[in-house]
């Protein structure tokens, strides 16, 4: 096993394959998380499990500080050319940094829950959720040591199967512990009729009553799972090392100091960081603007927002619950939002160590390709994936949440994500390569235009009643949409690299249009004929639609993808076994 990890070493298509089949994994766990957690902490109780994540996502990046993108850019750089020594004392150097910054995290994660919860977003509710999920930066923060090493030398195993751990105990004890909050709160109504010390008169009112705790008790399960995933990475490490022998030791340059090296890595780290931070204190400024402007717009108009949305009074929420309510039905919708992006992500994590690889030896040919990698296949993903979800995004909701009275304000804000699913899905790829090479002043900048544009709408749409939450994600498509232009442009003029648009973006993007389109039709032809035979059909209408239409866009595109001849030769064998596939497909004359 001395070798093992040299060995299995990844090219970026087969690394990034591996991560985004590890990240399906992870997100069909998610599924089954978070379509019985709203069940069971119902959607106000979602409202306060959102806002705790809200606040976490950017202290959880600031903890991280860009540690695991420049270990893994130091260690990439280190082995390309042969400082094996320095390698060592990079992962060391990280581990400090690791440990100080996890424990700042969640030091900081404590001090902010009240403020946050009862002062900035008006939920007081949602400060037992933030608690819980806080001792999950500290072990977050440990478990990227490991991560960022291993990614750095190219082997991602460790990050991919590390996430599938941390899901798993995600998915039992957030299950486990929400449902046994909920089941005591039954058991408390049915004796006395109080549930924490709140009056119920139905089973929805328990529901309501218990939502503080429930949720809490949901997202208490991430630590957990955070847990874990680190035991598994720490048994890794010590079992089977890093791949580096003894004999590349003792041939290795001697390295510099460690106080150097600790000066380059945070010297690296800080642009990272601060790209992190404005990302993320951003998300916290947006998420705290549609917060206040809902809550503005219930204030000011809360008859007409009543009327758009007759669910309302039909589960008879009161005025103080609607915010936490319509926020926690976008709240279902942002998993979407996530679910392309974070399969997309993967190649710009695997892009990493190889561009920043090829920029420190100034081979061309290598960040042409790593680039053209990236683009063309994130838009053969996102394009056809998200037209897709966007198609589904009624049948697909109804399906996975069954007993919900609340999909029709969820779906159109999924459909929204899908048909825009390329452009929030390719903006952190080009994010890691900039900070690949060098430059991640650019996406900092890029952010702070976009983020104006995001606040700004924001505050314009939420705030007004007839608009509500339906103008929250016009903010999020604009600020991408800045982001995505000007980084990728900057990106091409530093490298030098002259992307072929029609071969990386337009053919592609074409076959996913055409796989929509076929999408679209199937859709079209259930909503006409199946519901004629609804009776008969011993299973849901919408799951045959979703299945139907899946199967059909993925034979269009497969087929498409043939005879448009998209793929080349070098893009196959960058695949695993990709010799074998390459010999059948040249055979088809399929090749371009």
């Amino acid at each position: 096993m001395e070798q093992e990890n040299r060995q299995k070493s990844q090219s970026l298509l087969s690394g990034a394959m591996l991560l985004m089949m590890t990240t399906v994994i992870v997100h069909l766990i998610n599924i089954f998380y978070k379509i019985p957690i709203t069940n069971i902490i119902g959607e106000v109780g979602r409202g306060y499990f959102t806002s705790a994540y809200e606040l976490y996502t950017p202290i959880y990046a600031i903890s991280m500080a860009g540690l695991p993108v420049a270990v893994s850019k130091m260690i990439s750089e280190r082995m390309a050319t042969g400082r094996y020594k320095e390698v060592r004392k990079v992962r060391d150097a990280a581990k400090r940094l690791f440990l100080f910054t996890g424990i700042l995290g969640t030091v900081l994660m404590f001090a902010l829950a009240y403020p946050f919860s009862h002062n900035i977003i008006g939920s007081p509710n949602a400060f037992y959720s933030i608690l819980c999920i806080g001792p999950s930066i500290f072990f977050c923060c440990l478990m990227s040591t490991y991560r960022g090493y291993y990614e750095g030398l190219r082997n991602m195993r460790v990050t991919g199967y590390s996430q599938v751990f941390e899901c798993i105990g995600k998915l039992i004890f957030g299950i486990g512990l929400s449902k046994l909050v909920l089941n005591k709160a039954y058991g408390d109504f049915a004796a006395t009729g109080m549930v924490f010390g709140r009056a119920c008169e139905s089973k929805k009112d328990v529901v309501l009553a218990a939502a503080p705790y429930s949720s809490a008790a949901a997202i208490l399960g991430v630590t957990i799972g955070t847990i874990l995933a680190l035991i598994y990475c720490f048994i890794i490490y010590h079992k089977y090392g890093d791949g580096i022998t003894e004999e590349e030791l003792l041939g290795s340059p001697e390295p510099v100091e460690t106080k150097s090296l600790v000066k380059t890595l945070i010297t690296t780290v800080f642009p990272i960081a601060t790209s992190a931070l404005v990302l993320n204190v951003t998300n916290l400024i947006d998420t705290s603007t549609v917060q206040s402007r809902l809550k503005h717009a219930v204030a000011i108009g809360e008859d007409t927002v009543r009327a758009a949305y007759p669910i309302i009074d039909e589960i008879n929420l009161k005025t103080d619950d609607i915010k936490d309510f319509l926020y926690g039905c976008y709240g279902v919708a942002l998993d979407f939002r996530n679910l392309i992006p974070t399969v997309i992500m993967t190649l710009g994590v695997s892009a990493i160590p190889i561009l920043a690889a090829a920029y420190t030896t100034n081979e061309k040919d290598k960040m042409h390709s790593a680039i053209s990698t990236v683009v063309k296949t994130s838009t053969l993903i996102a394009v056809p994936a998200g037209f897709c979800m966007a198609v589904i995004s009624e049948p697909m909701l109804r399906v996975l949440y069954p007993t919900s009275q609340t999909l029709d304000i969820s779906y159109p804000f999924v459909a929204i994500f899908g048909i825009f699913a390329l452009l929030l899905a390719i903006s952190t790829p080009i994010n890691n390569m900039l900070q690949a090479v060098g430059r991640a002043d650019v996406p900092v900048k890029s952010l702070l235009f976009g983020a104006t544009a995001k606040i700004i709408s924001n505050f314009v749409l939420v705030g007004r009643p007839e608009i509500n939450i339906k103008g929250a994600p016009v903010g999020t498509v604009l600020c991408y949409l800045i982001i995505v232009l000007n980084n990728l442009l900057v990106l091409l003029k530093i490298t030098g690299v002259k992307l072929k648009w029609f071969e990386c973006v337009i053919k592609p993007a074409v076959v996913g249009l055409i796989s929509s389109a076929a999408c679209f039709g199937i859709k079209y032809l259930c909503d006409q004929f199946l519901p004629s035979v609804n009776e008969r059909l011993p299973i849901n209408i919408g799951f045959v639609t979703c299945v139907l239409c899946t199967i059909v866009a993925i034979i269009v595109w497969l087929i498409s993808l043939m005879l448009f001849k998209v793929l080349t030769k070098n893009d196959v064998l960058s695949l695993p076994k990709g010799q074998k596939i390459a010999k059948v497909l040249e055979k088809l004359n399929v090749l371009g």
